[in-house]
């Protein structure tokens, strides 16, 4: 038997795209930019950057960010780069990301988002944890889709009448009492 190297463990790196909308709302400060600081956030977040693209429009569409053509066309952009993490270089709605990642089959996250988990990497007190795990639980409740759709309805039967309680009720319930306790741990550490 032929003897085999050390095993693996640390993730393998993300290929990270970068995708912004200009929108000329903001003189001085181009879509060129802002992704150059884009690609420093996701360099810093332990990302490769592998491709970038920027689409000018009057208008964020509220489906898909970019247009519905420059969309379809990160199905090709994906094809080539292999990236598996699209970033948007502005806060997404649960709508948009929605639409992104079931078109490109890709973890979308948005600029909040990935500063976010920046703060965690480097969050170095118990308070600043704290903190960070509250803000990214805050960030998630009104992202969260139904994932379990299996369970898409608990409870109810003999002896516990009524409809029940869908999965995503439960996930929103659990993930608003993780944040009370959460806060008042923050406040018992201060």
């Amino acid at each position: 038997m032929a003897p085999r190297g050390p095993i693996e463990l640390a993730p393998p790196v993300e290929r990270a795209f970068l995708l912004a909308v200009d929108t000329g709302d903001d003189p001085g400060w181009t879509a060129e930019d802002s992704l150059a600081e884009l690609a420093s956030l996701a360099d810093t977040a332990g990302a490769e950057v592998v491709g970038a693209e920027w689409q000018n429009r009057r208008h964020v569409d509220p489906n898909w960010y970019v247009g519905k053509g420059k969309a379809e066309e990160l199905a090709q952009a994906r094809s080539e780069t292999g990236f598996d993490l699209l970033i948007a270089d502005d806060e997404l709605s649960p709508a948009q990301q929605k639409s992104l990642e079931s078109l490109l089959n890709v973890k979308v996250i948005d600029r909040s988002r990935l500063i976010l988990d920046i703060f965690a990497l480097h969050a170095a007190t118990h308070e600043g944890r704290l903190q960070v795990e509250l803000a990214q639980l805050e960030y998630q409740l009104p992202r969260l889709t139904r994932l379990w759709t299996h369970l898409s309805r608990t409870g109810g039967g003999i002896g516990t009448r009524g409809p029940g309680e869908s999965q995503l009720e439960t996930d929103r319930r659990l993930i608003r009492t993780r944040i009370a306790k959460l806060k008042e741990r923050v406040d018992d550490v201060r």
